[in-house]
């Protein structure tokens, strides 16, 4: 709790700037790791491991995208309507990890969360903690060690 306090900062960044964070992310660290999925399940896993780092590679790039490109912007959505996208973190969010799909649920909950402002204390799968680890080094790279 103490860290996501200190994390307040995040908060006062710019979309741009978090976008820039999530997307080095997917590109440089997640992608250096997609070999690396035996924290993921073991030898019968393997393939399911390989899918869900893809797939959450793929998901943190589009995280990025939309807090690089919906900050506080009135937008024109299909159908004669209109949409207003409001940039108004909350603060720091509680998630709860699950256990069927360790890494992808991760980042399924916390990036979007991430991405719009706000810090996060996350609980990792119990089945899979040691995934969180290693996601733990990376954001410490990227120095928003503090939000995690």
């Amino acid at each position: 709790m103490e860290a996501a306090r200190r994390a307040e900062g995040w908060a006062r960044t710019t979309a741009h700037n978090r976008a820039q964070v999530l997307y080095y992310i997917a590109r440089e660290s997640f992608a250096a790791r997609t070999g690396n999925c035996g924290a993921l399940g073991g030898s019968s896993w393997q393939a399911q491991a390989g899918t869900e780092v893809q797939t959450g590679i793929e998901r943190v790039f589009s995280y990025a995208s939309w807090a690089d490109k919906y900050d506080g912007a009135v937008h024109n959505p299909p159908f004669r309507s209109i949409a207003l996208a409001m940039h108004e973190p909350v603060g720091t969010i509680g998630i709860v990890c699950p256990s069927e799909v360790p890494l992808l649920g991760f980042l399924s909950l916390v990036m979007p969360a991430i991405a719009m402002g706000n810090s996060v204390v996350a609980i990792p799968s119990e089945a899979y903690p040691l995934i969180m680890g290693d996601l733990y080094q990376v954001f410490e790279r990227v120095t928003c060690q503090a939000a995690w």
